[in-house]
């Protein structure tokens, strides 16, 4: 599929086969078919290759195959194309330059760029051809066909072969002239900058599905049965018992039969905090163990995992997706068929009123050069190009330009709090108690594998009789001083002033530590995600771009209401399951808001996805960036803000580049079907439009931040 008409035409072609429903997604470029029993999957295939397309069947619904590598075969044709173009284009503009036969050569240079350069768009425009369509690929195609035969005629039927030839720029073309004009290099450098744009929406739309691969490789490899086996994941069962240590992945969906400890929930919660696990616990696949040894019976394996549920969240958002039309496509099913009549009546009208067949040729030609669209081709990949530079060099990801429409209409943000209004980090934010409270509790946490214990881990004494609790706390022996630290089921009940201390705290959403010592609980250190400095101006930006602001978190109520107030967030909602923020985003939209999302771990991606703008925090998981259309590198917040205003910036230079382009062939069209544009002019008008669009996508180069 070369554009978004294409993924329209397989779309009605599949939905004319009874029983059939698909969306074809361009940007993915999958189907999503749901069909009856009575239709067999061969009859979609062959209905796709009747459109003048391929397809395949997937060997695997829950194993997307990873897409194949188009950029590679193009990069070679537009590095080849550029090398044979540039020396004909140097010859063609610069006549002192022309040395006898120089034609020849430029003949001899050219051709292999307009023939095997421009293959992909001659191959496209004879598929649409062959079904009564016309896109931009017909326009390229007839354009540096016409303008590469006329030079074949002008060589060996005219006079332009001769010897002493040289190129002459008449304003006007004279009738009975024209013959000994070519115009190899408007076919070469036409060719040689379509490739380029469409080398780089190539690259672009090949990152499209990674956050599925993404995905799937999170997981455990392999796993070590209770008998002491060790086998592929893939060859667990329901039922299966296998062990898992701390530091492993856990292996598949199961409940915990034997041991007590503590995992780390946030690959697919986003939650820092570690859930602690005792026998009949439910655990989820690619969670990781941070401590305590676990044997955990099997209860869902292969595609009915937690895991295998959020992948295909994110593949039915993305599919979900209606296909990006872009402007250029939709005018030019209108626009070339009106140019290749215009250049046929213009040949039509000129032999009508007597002139030589050399002189309306001649016109025809300049009419099919100058509306050849190297403008309208190079408007939104070339700010598209400025734009995500700019974007690079300030920390900020553009993937591809179908973000940018998003960013028009966005009226709400919706925020993860974890690891992106929040560290992500469990720190140590006050301690109520005497002062060697830290001088004692510090070291006996260095000890402890608990995220909330390394918070609070600092100090050199010598720690000794050590004694990890799972579940409950630590204790050991600190310089002679017995300190215990972690619930009131270990160290005991606090006196009322500490224990108010311990109520503040949770009902802020933070999590209390009871210190004891010499027998009594003797202070309360309190630890919570803080947050990030810059949040509460990043909202504030957020704000000045007129975004509704939202909290969505899976932490609990009283933390998420803590966090907002933090930062000036009014609207929070909290408690809400990883397969839940899809939903969210979806009820969001059915209220009639657009909505961008940010966040960052694997629980955001099905949300970045279902999201109409996904930003995901650089520092975030592979998952989260890919399922997401901007990436903040940097992980501030603030970013966001720059980001959608980046976005928008390029989207409004896009719709200048197109504006001009159209108007550039509405305005110069007449003027060669009148006869008073010899082609030439046309082709350097043609490349003048080309540096106008240029030079206004670079003007992106001066975007800074807010």
């Amino acid at each position: 599929m070369t554009c978004a008409s294409c993924a329209n035409r397989i779309e009605r072609r599949l939905n004319k086969l009874d029983g059939v429903s698909a969306t074809v997604n361009y940007a993915t470029e999958k189907a999503r078919v749901e069909y009856e029993d009575s239709v067999e999957p061969g009859r979609l295939v062959e209905a796709v290759e009747a459109a003048g397309y391929h397809a395949t069947l997937p060997a695997l619904p829950d194993a997307p195959a990873a897409p194949g590598d188009e950029t590679s075969a193009l990069r070679q044709r537009l590095m080849l194309s550029a090398l044979l173009s540039l020396p004909v284009l140097v010859l063609a503009m610069i006549p002192s330059l022309q040395f006898d036969n120089w034609q020849w050569l430029s003949l001899a240079l050219v051709s292999p760029v307009v023939v095997w350069g421009g293959w992909p768009f001659h191959r496209a425009a004879w598929a649409n051809l062959r079904h009564g369509a016309a896109t931009m690929d017909t326009l390229i195609s007839v354009g540096t066909l016409a303008a590469w035969l006329w030079s074949l005629y002008a060589l060996f039927l005219g006079d332009a072969g001769m010897s002493g030839m040289r190129m002459t720029f008449d304003l006007i073309p004279r009738s009975g002239e024209g013959a000994n004009q070519i115009y190899l290099e408007t076919a070469g450098v036409v060719t040689t900058f379509l490739l380029a744009g469409r080398y780089f929406e190539a690259r672009a739309k090949r990152r499209a599905g990674a956050a599925l691969t993404a995905l799937l490789e999170l997981g455990a490899k392999d796993v070590e049965l209770l008998d002491g086996r060790r086998v592929p994941v893939a060859g667990l069962a329901v039922g299966d018992r296998f062990i898992v240590r701390p530091g492993e992945k856990v292996a598949t969906d199961g409940v915990v039969e034997s041991g007590a400890g503590a995992v780390d929930m946030s690959m697919l919660t986003g939650e820092s905090v570690p859930v602690e696990v005792q026998p009949g616990a439910s655990v989820a696949g690619a969670t990781v163990n941070v401590g305590g040894r676990l044997v955990v019976r099997a209860s869902a394996v292969g595609a009915d995992t937690a895991l295998a549920r959020i992948a295909r969240l994110v593949e039915a958002a993305q599919n979900g997706k209606a296909p990006v039309q872009r402007l250029a496509d939709r005018i030019s099913g209108v626009f070339v068929p009106v140019v290749i009549v215009l250049a046929l009546g213009t040949l039509g009208f000129w032999l009508g009123t007597g002139e030589t067949a050399t002189f309306a040729f001649t016109a025809a030609v300049s009419v099919l050069i100058i509306a050849c669209p190297c403008a309208l081709g190079l408007a939104t990949p070339t700010a598209l190009m400025v734009g995500t530079g700019r974007g690079a060099q300030l920390g900020l990801l553009i993937n591809g330009p179908e973000v940018l429409e998003s960013t028009r209409a966005v009226d709400t943000v919706v925020l993860d709090k974890t690891g992106t209004v929040t560290t992500g980090r469990m720190s140590l934010v006050d301690v109520v108690g005497p002062e060697e409270t830290l001088r004692l509790v510090g070291p006996l946490e260095r000890f402890s594998e608990h995220p909330v214990g390394r918070a609070i881990a600092g100090g050199d004494a010598e720690v000794t009789d050590f004694v990890n609790h799972a579940g409950l706390g630590v204790e050991g022996v600190v310089g002679g001083t017995h300190v215990v630290a972690g619930r009131a089921a270990l160290a005991g009940d606090p006196p009322a002033a500490l224990a108010q201390a311990v109520r503040d705290a949770e009902a802020q959403g933070r999590t209390a530590v009871l210190a004891a010592w010499d027998g009594a609980v003797r202070a309360v250190l309190v630890v919570a995600d803080t947050v990030k400095p810059t949040s509460r101006e990043a909202v504030a930006s957020l704000r000045a771009l007129g975004l509704r602001p939202v909290l969505l978190t899976g932490d609990n109520a009283a933390t998420a209401r803590a966090v907002a107030a933090e930062v000036g967030i009014d609207e929070v909602i909290a408690e809400v399951l990883p397969a839940g923020k899809a939903e969210v985003i979806a009820g969001l939209q059915a209220e009639g808001r657009v909505v961008a999302m940010v966040g960052d771990g694997v629980n955001d991606a099905p949300a970045l996805a279902q999201a109409d703008l996904g930003l995901a925090i650089g520092t975030g998981t592979d998952v989260a960036i890919e399922a997401s259309d901007l990436t903040l590198v940097s992980g501030d917040l603030r970013s966001a803000a720059d980001a959608i205003r980046l976005s928008r910036a390029t989207l409004r230079t896009i719709r200048q580049n197109l504006g001009w382009a159209f108007g550039y062939n509405v305005a110069a069209i007449p003027l060669a079907a009148l006869g008073l544009l010899n082609p030439v002019i046309a082709g350097l008008a043609m490349a003048l439009s080309s540096l106008s669009v240029v030079g206004n996508a670079l003007r992106l180069r001066r975007f800074g931040r807010s």
